[in-house]
């Protein structure tokens, strides 16, 4: 399978976690890793990485770490952070990569879908791809998106990013439905999805 050669990755890890009675997501342990740590581990190939924390949640060497501000503005917010701060750390002096890998932190075994993501993307004139789960849902934090089409997206919404939602985000890109094989599309929202995966 043909992946495309360069892409960023935005991983979402500042949420509150209110079901998981706000505790820190991203450090909550499966199989002893962190969340986070699973899925920075599907971000491999990726030029460049930042994640989109509190300064309380430890990335590894390598990997930027940025936050919208003010913190709590939701997934749309922190994704336009995610992409501001690429802009500002470019790789080599190279632009942001034309693909993002865009994934949220509770999504443990995504890294089995990227590369079919990448592909989908890439093909076909789409303005990216996400996953989608047995029930037909689409996870749109679980996706690959042209950097273009997502900035477009994101200059839309301005100056209300802070509260948008990635339906409306998504809602005018041309996007491939991958669907999921195995676990890669379950989450950790709650203690019971947690102890289902364990």
């Amino acid at each position: 399978m043909a992946v495309p050669d360069t892409f960023d990755a935005i991983v979402l890890a500042g949420g509150t976690a209110q079901r998981l009675d706000g505790v820190s997501k991203p450090d909550v342990e499966l199989a002893g890793r962190r969340l986070l740590d699973h899925v920075l581990a599907a971000t491999a190939g990726a030029d460049r990485v930042v994640v989109v924390a509190p300064n309380t949640v430890e990335v590894p060497d390598g990997v930027l770490r940025t936050l919208e501000d003010p913190p709590h503005g939701g997934p749309v917010a922190g994704i336009a952070a995610g992409l501001a701060a690429l802009d500002g750390h470019p790789a080599g002096g190279a632009a942001t990569a034309p693909l993002v890998l865009l994934l949220s932190c509770d999504v443990p075994f995504a890294a089995g879908a990227v590369p079919r993501l990448l592909e989908a993307a890439t093909s076909g004139g789409r303005d990216g791809a996400c996953l989608k789960d047995s029930s037909g849902y689409l996870q749109w934090l679980v996706g690959v998106y042209r950097t273009a089409a997502l900035r477009a997206r994101l200059d839309t919404l301005a100056p209300e990013l802070r509260g948008s939602s990635v339906r409306a985000l998504t809602s005018h890109l041309t996007l491939a439905a991958v669907p999921a094989q195995g676990r890669e599309a379950a989450d950790v929202d709650t203690w019971p999805d947690l102890d289902a995966l364990s």
